[in-house]
Parts: C-alpha cells; sequence; structure tokens
C-alpha cells in the first residue's frame, strides 16, 4: 500500500446557498443538498484514490447508519476501508454545514467515534509497510496523543516510510497538545490560524519557521486565496493560489494535502508537490463538498508528474 491516512472520519452534510437559518418552521429551497466522506483523514484517502494513489484509510467510525454510508462511500471511491474500526455504542462523526454564497463554511458538528481512536486501533504491520503515512485531525485524536505511537511513526520513519501531518480543528488548547508530533513527522501542514495558535508567532513566516524549528523537514503553511507557504532548511517559498470561481471551500485543505502526498509518492519535490496540492485545491473548491471537482483528478496528477501546467 503507497499512502496509509490514518486519523478522522465524519460524514458532511452539506446545503447551499444559505444565508441564514429559516426561522420557526419556515422553509428555504436550496439549490444543492450532498453527503460526503469527510474529515482530514477520510477526504484526503478519497482525493488519492481519486488521483489514482493505492490509499488505506485507517480510524474510527461508530456502530450506527453514518458509519454504514461513511464507509460505502469511501470504498464506491477506491479507498481501502478494512483499517475503520466500529466502537460499539458510539456515534459516527458527522457534521452539518449550511454554506454561505460566498463559499463561507459554518458548521454544526459532533466529534463522534474519532475521539475515542486509539494506538490499540492502529495496524502496526500496515503503519510500517507504507510508503507515506498521512496523519489527519491529530488535535481530535486524543488516544494517538500516546508515547506508544510516537515511536511507532519513528520506528516507520526509520524504515523509511515519510509522514505527514495535516489537523482539523481551530482550538487553541488543542493546537498546543499537537505540538508534541512534531518530532515525529517529516512534513506538518497547517493553516495559517493553526500555525498561529501551534507557535504563538504574530505572522505565518514567523510561525513556519518557529514550527520548522520543533522537528518537521518542512512545514506548509496554507493560506487560502493567498496560496501557500514553504518553509524547509533551504528558507521560505510562496506557492500562489490558482484564480477560481469558489462555491465551498470545504475540503480544500484535505485536497491540498492530498495533492501534496500524491505529489511526494511520485518523486516530486516539497515544492513540485505544493502545486499539485495547490491545483487539485483549486477544483474542490469550485464544487460542493470535499469530494468535488476530482473528475480528472488523475490526468492532472500526470501533468504535474511531467511538470506541465496545470
Amino acid at each position: 500500500m503507497t499512502v496509509v491516512t490514518l486519523g478522522v472520519h465524519i460524514v458532511d452534510v452539506l446545503a447551499r446557498p444559505v444565508e441564514s437559518i429559516p426561522a420557526g418552521q419556515d422553509t428555504h429551497l436550496l439549490e444543492q443538498i450532498r453527503v460526503t466522506a469527510a474529515g482530514a483523514a477520510a477526504a484526503t484517502a478519497v482525493d488519492l484514490a481519486a488521483l489514482g494513489v493505492p490509499v488505506a484509510s485507517m480510524g474510527a467510525v461508530g456502530d450506527d447508519e453514518l458509519a454504514d454510508l461513511l464507509v460505502m462511500m469511501m470504498e464506491r471511491r477506491g479507498v481501502d476501508v478494512t483499517g475503520i474500526v466500529r466502537k460499539p455504542g458510539e456515534q459516527t462523526a458527522a457534521s452539518i454545514l449550511p454554506i454561505r454564497p460566498d463559499g463561507g463554511r459554518p458548521s454544526f458538528h459532533v466529534p463522534g467515534a474519532n475521539l475515542g481512536l486509539s494506538t490499540a486501533d492502529v495496524d502496526r504491520e500496515r503503519i510500517l509497510g507504507a510508503r507515506i503515512v498521512h496523519l489527519g485531525g491529530m488535535d481530535a485524536t486524543w488516544g494517538l496523543h500516546d508515547p506508544a505511537f510516537y515511536a511507532l511513526l519513528d520506528e516507520a520513519r526509520a524504515a523509511g516510510t515519510i509522514v505527514t501531518m495535516d489537523l482539523l480543528s481551530n482550538m487553541p488548547d488543542l493546537m498546543q497538545g499537537v505540538r508534541a508530533f512534531l518530532p515525529h513527522v517529516d512534513y506538518v501542514l497547517p493553516n495559517e490560524e493553526q500555525a498561529l495558535m501551534m507557535s504563538g508567532a504574530s505572522g505565518a513566516e514567523e510561525a513556519a519557521a518557529a514550527l520548522l524549528a520543533e522537528g518537521p523537514s518542512a512545514v506548509l503553511v496554507t493560506l487560502g486565496g493567498e496560496g501557500s507557504l514553504i518553509a524547509d532548511s533551504g528558507g521560505l517559498t510562496r506557492v500562489p493560489a490558482l484564480e477560481v470561481p469558489v462555491v465551498d471551500t470545504t475540503g480544500c485543505g484535505d485536497a491540498y494535502c492530498a495533492g501534496f502526498v500524491a505529489g511526494l509518492a511520485d518523486g516530486l519535490d516539497v515544492a513540485g508537490s505544493a502545486r499539485l496540492g495547490t491545483a487539485l485545491a483549486a477544483r474542490v473548491a469550485g464544487g460542493l463538498g470535499s469530494d468535488a471537482g476530482l473528475t480528472g483528478a488523475r490526468e492532472l496528477r500526470e501533468r504535474h508528474e511531467r511538470r506541465e501546467p496545470a
């Protein structure tokens, strides 16, 4: 298996465009409602499968109908779901996202079974056998804040596995806790708000440099419409965003991570991998949900392998 994504799995229910919540029992007619496999592990896995990267996803869901739906959606899109464990008596994590006309995405969220994912749920051999392990949402998987799990990551890295990490929330307390992972990963991909909270810095460049000093080989800070910022041993590099009409920003960060991981798997350098992530994120922003715009993703990857314009 080339890539294993490990972490947060969520069912998203999205509706657009929503300008306000109806009063009382009123009804607003909408253009679109969708259900998607989401979360920093599940959505990234779906995107990687669309790119043609062999991928397995590992995480925790409940024993409810939402779990059935989530696993089915991921499996239909080509993800190996045999590493997803079911937690009896737990609800599968889920979000309701009323998408604003400008693409903004407020949410109502139940963390559910993600909070119960632990080192005991992780398939050790699958982690050690992966070329790349992507940790998705370590801030929300408290059971993996475990010395035994850090040791497993270190063992995998010593054998040649690349470990990347993305985050889920914007909660300051969780951001501080996740810093413990930084010595045990190769690439960390926070958004600007998360990077500032983790580092205590006042700007993206200062934050990236501070996080880099804590252990990873590179820090990639996503900046929304401003693109992304790479900090590594060579200094700071900016990768511009692509100009596209934005329908919904849900899953753009996951798509950026998937493109980045696929680039690494293809032997691209950090900047080239970030450009593939940028191109895939731009496609996802043009539709509703974290799996929007994935038609033609394999061809997009092939063009980046050949270093052709997106």
